[in-house]
């Protein structure tokens, strides 16, 4: 038993014993860390073992310096007594030191195999960092609400109305409170400066306290604060506060919002953000117990006792509570499939799967690129095999072998970690310009935890990289190398772990070239879908008029920008709308067809124009004709009937096979108007959406006029995107009070209306496209590889008569062996990971075949590309030279 080995004796710390035992030479460590133990046992009677251990610990860190300077200095100068070199391997610090210094030597010496390596593994760090860095915000950190596992969204976002939530107020079965809120941008003006607009929302006064969070100035909303005729109040951001000087003394002071003056009585904490982080600014809304109109969205935090995924019985009564109250369209009746979601998952809606489908793109990047450095490194081992086999001869053992393997590795991580750490800080911007992050991506930034990231990635990849080559040094049997070193490729092993890193590699290649089909397919199949709109060559500015403008006002304000649009250079019609296509319903009322009785209550969408807005869009006239500038005399007169244009849903669905021009129906707020003319019909909603019934109506047709309107222009001899600046800047000359929201074309409009597939689809292309060239590259090396280890052979076969033709044929059958092997793993694998797609897809199932057949062409073609210039390489040997070298 050793003298620290008795249960009587007190044992030292073991932390510091450990690092004694690394450092200190082995010549001398049983007789230092014997005298150590006898001088602590002897303190520890003497002092009591507390006092022995803070004399341990004290001895230790005041010994660190000089040992860790004597330890450097003899690794890095490659010194060993013979004490050491008695007992292969010596102090474990010195030996690691000596090995990276040899390792760092043998990289510079091949600066091709260093570069090659390095970079193929610094674009799989770099990216997964990028991605990682922008995923970990959205997808990992906690959201900045108070127990956000009990916060949900309840169904029907942006249907709900006022009624309903004054009525439910208080009253919704296992909710402890509920929010209702909705989108409303308002224009803010500070004294004579110009308009700006801030992106808010209109909420009830339950918002932060269904959220958990307190303001860092004011009191936040109160009850009474959202009831008609209450003091009109704000809360504002933390940044909005900032860029309004930052005075504490804001609390109370009156700001103009959409031309109203707002009392603020909160400020939020930094960081606070919702919906989504570009929200500025909360206002309470005054809400009317008689208003039915459904643009509201409710979140509530469930009552102690439950949980989020398990209220089918609240949310069973709660549906009972509403099919008591009201009775609602079949098409808008909330009383069926009540449900509600978690607010992460409600909040991130199809960036989820994005963002895991790119993340987990970049991963299969990462480790097809350890598989090919790994392929690189066996290479190296194969051609150091006689002077492993020497070493091995002489002494060294196969650990220490190995921990040279794991130190070239080693510092192949660190150089690419490095790398792809420049590499993440440079592509993170463009990942986020590829990513559907919308607003999110605004509050997206790098920080140094990308870096850190990179680094951890790069020891990881280090490590799976390390792992092939040391297998392949086990399991052979060094010393007898040096016999049959001569013999070349005829005695060696075949390069069966080559073969399954080339396996692998295709394998996961097949996995994402298989997912970016899908993808593709998914697409096109959107964009061959009729908008019923001309996309080309339209510009489209989003804007909002101050709240204060009177209504007349208002629509004298429209038809002075939508004329000034229309006689600006290169443009040749310019027309509005208040609510635009391809950005998702709203705007329903119901309908009544003269001389039809109702048997149900029926709505359609309704759409508020000017007479310019169809030839603008290019929407089709299918009968009659659309609205024209005479028909505004009439439009809006109490004793007048007004004109609608209706769409080809709404002829099927209200009169068939009769003719509607002159028939009369509803015009959704107690009028009536007459059909003039029969429009085709325009995707009013999400492009997917079956055609939907709805009417078009002038503005001066209804009483009001909506804050938020749409101009569309449409160019001649000239790009709309060149246009929008000139059109933006002549909005503010017009109309100075108006808030410019954004500007973009109808092109832009129609790939958003697409979704994230296309953003994904463009993004898992240019990775695919990476992977198939690595791909390429690893089938390369490795047929290259066993190409020169059997090049004897080949100039054996060929010196007897073998034609050069049946060399290539054999090496090829080797890749497309090899090829083949992955691409069925790769498929098997595809449709298992294919559910990631799920929610992306559309009209494609996860496991077509189209997808996984072009996945499986491509990696042929480019598996055997890859194998032919080595093959045709070895048919060209010259067996006299092979011969006299061997």
């Amino acid at each position: 038993m050793s003298p620290d080995s008795s249960p009587a004796s007190p044992r030292p710390p073991r932390v510091p014993l450990a690092l004694l035992r690394t450092l200190v030479p082995l010549a001398e460590r049983d007789e230092v860390q014997a005298d150590l133990i006898a001088e602590f046992r002897q303190r520890a009677a003497e002092f009591g073992e507390s006092a022995a251990r803070r004399w341990f610990w004290r001895q230790t860190m005041a010994s660190l310096p000089a040992l860790f300077r004597r330890s450097w200095w003899r690794g890095w100068t490659g010194f060993e007594p013979r004490a050491n070199r008695m007992r292969p391997g010596g102090p474990s610090m010195e030996s690691w030191i000596i090995d990276a210094r040899y390792a760092a030597r043998r990289l510079l010496r091949r600066p091709l195999y260093t570069g090659l390596a390095v970079l193929t593994l610094a674009l799989g760090i770099g990216g997964t960092a990028a991605i990682y860095g922008i995923a970990r915000t959205i997808l990992v950190e906690p959201l900045p609400y108070a127990a956000e596992d009990q916060l949900a969204a309840f169904w029907a976002p942006y249907d709900w109305s006022e009624q309903e939530f004054l009525h439910l107020r208080g009253r919704i079965p296992g909710f402890s409170s509920v929010a209702a809120y909705h989108p409303d941008d308002a224009t803010l003006q500070i004294g004579d400066g110009p308009a700006r607009l801030v992106p808010g929302i209109a909420t009830s006064v339950e918002l932060f306290t269904v959220l958990g969070v307190a303001p860092v100035l004011g009191t936040g909303f109160e009850r009474g604060q959202d009831v008609q005729g209450a003091e009109p109040v704000a809360v504002i951001s933390h940044g909005l506060w900032q860029e309004l000087g930052g005075d504490p003394a804001i609390i109370g002071r009156s700001i103009r919002f959409d031309g109203t003056p707002r009392t603020i009585v909160g400020v939020m904490p930094a960081g606070f953000w919702f919906p989504d982080p570009k929200t500025r600014v909360w206002l309470a809304q005054r809400m009317d117990p008689q208003n039915r109109s459904g643009n509201y969205a409710f979140i509530g935090r469930v009552s102690a006792g439950h949980q989020v995924g398990a209220m089918d019985g609240p949310l069973r009564s709660l549906a009972q509570m509403l099919d008591e109250q009201w009775d609602y369209p079949p098409q808008w009746d909330k009383t069926r499939e009540p449900a509600v979601t978690p607010l992460r998952t409600y909040l991130l809606g199809s960036m989820r799967p994005a963002l895991v489908a790119t993340l987990t793109a970049m991963g299969l990047i990462l480790l097809i690129a350890c598989a090919n450095v790994a392929a690189l490194m066996l290479g190296q081992v194969e051609g150091r095999t006689t002077e492993l086999a020497v070493r091995s001869a002489l002494g060294a053992n196969r650990v220490r072998l190995t921990q040279q393997l794991v130190a070239e590795a080693a510092l192949l991580g660190v150089a690419s970690g490095v790398v792809g750490g420049l590499l993440a800080a440079g592509a993170f911007r463009t990942l986020v310009a590829a990513l559907p992050l919308g607003a999110w991506g605004e509050s997206a930034s790098l920080d140094w935890g990308v870096f850190g990231v990179a680094m951890a990635v790069a020891v990881i990849a280090s490590a799976l990289v390390a792992i092939a080559p040391t297998i392949a040094m086990w399991r052979s049997d060094l010393r007898d190398r040096l016999g049959s070193s001569r013999t070349g490729g005829i005695a060696g092993r075949g390069g069966r772990l080559e073969g399954s890193l080339v396996v692998a590699e295709v394998a996961l290649a097949v996995v994402m070239a298989a997912g970016a089909g899908l993808l593709i397919r998914s697409v096109s199949k959107l964009y061959a879908i009729e908008p019923g709109v001309e996309t080309a060559n339209v510009g489209v500015i989003d804007i909002t008029l101050p709240n204060d403008l009177p209504s007349e006002r208002r629509r004298q304000v429209l038809r002075e920008m939508t004329a000034a649009l229309a006689d600006m250079p290169g443009v040749a019609s310019a027309g509005l709308v208040q609510k635009f296509p391809l950005r998702g319903g709203g705007w329903s009322s119901g309908i009544e067809v003269e001389g039809i009785p109702a048997t149900e209550v029926t709505t359609t969408f309704v759409r508020l124009v000017s007479p310019g807005y169809f030839e603008t869009m290019g929407i089709p006239v299918r009968e009659g004709r659309v609205l024209t500038e005479s028909d505004r005399v009439t439009a809006g007169t109490p004793d007048a009937d007004g004109v609608v244009v209706i769409n080809e849903a709404l002829v099927k669905k209200y009169f068939g096979n009769t003719n509607p021009i002159g028939r009369r129906v509803s015009n959704g707020w107690g009028g009536w108007a007459r059909v003039v003319g029969v429009v085709g019909d325009v995707a009013e909603g999400k492009l997917t959406d079956a055609p939907a019934p709805a009417r078009y109506m002038l503005v001066e047709t209804l009483p009001f006029v909506s804050d938020m309107q749409t101009l569309a222009f449409r160019t001649e001899g000239r790009s709309p995107e060149s246009a929008l600046d000139d059109a933006r800047q002549l909005i503010q000359r017009v109309a100075p009070s108006a808030a410019v929201q954004g500007v973009t074309t109808l092109d832009r409009v129609l790939d958003l209306a697409i979704g994230p597939a296309r953003q994904v689809m463009t993004l898992l292309a240019i990775l695919t496209t990476l992977a198939l060239v690595l791909g390429a590259v690893g089938v390369y090396g490795v047929i290259a590889h066993f190409v020169s280890r059997r090049s004897r052979d080949w100039g054996v076969r060929i010196a007897l008569g073998m034609m050069p033709s049946r060399v290539v044929a054999m090496i090829v059958a080797r890749g497309a062996a090899l090829v083949l092997v992955g691409i069925v793993v790769g498929v098997t694998a595809f449709v298992a990971l294919a559910r990631l797609l799920g929610s992306l897809l559309y009209e494609v199932e996860s496991a077509d075949p189209l997808a996984i057949v072009g996945a499986t062409a491509v990696l042929i073609v480019v598996g055997l590309a890859a194998a032919v210039v080595p093959a045709v390489r070895a048919s060209r040997t010259d067996p006299a030279i092979v011969l006299r070298e061997s």
